[in-house]
């Protein structure tokens, strides 16, 4: 068995119809000017925990808990854009990821967190990733690295997309039952590019949700 790309893999070809694998080659940059594809995307009523937990105000953006096991730990190595709708979405964006992965560890796909930084299908792909982890038994451990992150907003100020890279190198899947960690040798497959449509929840706090979630495995590009 593997570490963390068990469970991701398994999410992969289950939600298949949510994300679009890239093809290799080139930068895959695109014009300010050109249509983000899911900017249309609507967005749903996030859901606020029903009980306050322990963690500090870092860990409750927008009064939803985030925070992760001290095993767990996910880091954002990138630049806030000036543009604030762009620096907010992507913190929310990095929230989105947090939310997937407090789901795997509080061992539920409904979690307030996963309601809250994600809407139409990017909450679809958050359920199955999450329900992928549930099922196979595991949790996670160790640092997944996200970097190199750009920004770009649509022409209606509703969306932005968040594109970056992401380093699973040093970060396993561990059985629940046994707490074996399940490590393997560094490979391509440490390696993610995503593209994530984030929305504007439409009540001026601030808020934005992950709309789509459009995924390049194997990314060479991010090595």
């Amino acid at each position: 068995m593997k570490r963390r790309t068990l469970p991701v893999a398994a999410a992969f070809a289950a939600a298949a119809t949510l994300m679009l694998t890239a093809c290799g080659g080139g930068d895959d940059q695109s014009g300010d000017n050109d249509k983000i594809t899911g900017a249309d995307q609507g967005t749903e009523k996030p859901t606020k925990s029903a009980e306050p937990s322990g963690a500090p105000a870092e860990d409750k953006p927008d009064g939803v808990d985030v925070s992760l096991p001290a095993d767990m730990n996910l880091v954002f190595d990138w630049e806030k854009p000036k543009n604030e709708n762009e620096a907010a979405a992507m913190d929310d964006a990095a929230n989105f990821f947090r939310a997937i992965y407090r789901g795997v560890d509080k061992r539920t796909s409904k979690d307030a967190s996963v309601a809250a930084y994600a809407t139409g299908d990017g909450l679809k792909y958050a359920e199955t990733q999450i329900n992928a982890w549930i099922d196979g038994g595991w949790t996670a451990t160790g640092t997944l690295r996200h970097y190199d992150a750009t920004t770009r907003s649509a022409a209606n100020g509703k969306s932005v997309e968040v594109a970056f890279c992401a380093d699973a190198g040093k970060f396993y899947g561990k059985e629940i039952k046994t707490d074996k960690v399940l490590k393997t040798e560094p490979s391509i497959e440490d390696f993610d590019y995503y593209k994530i449509i984030m929305v504007k929840y439409p009540t001026g706090t601030g808020l934005w949700q992950a709309s789509k979630v459009y995924v390049e495995t194997k990314a060479a590009k991010c090595q």
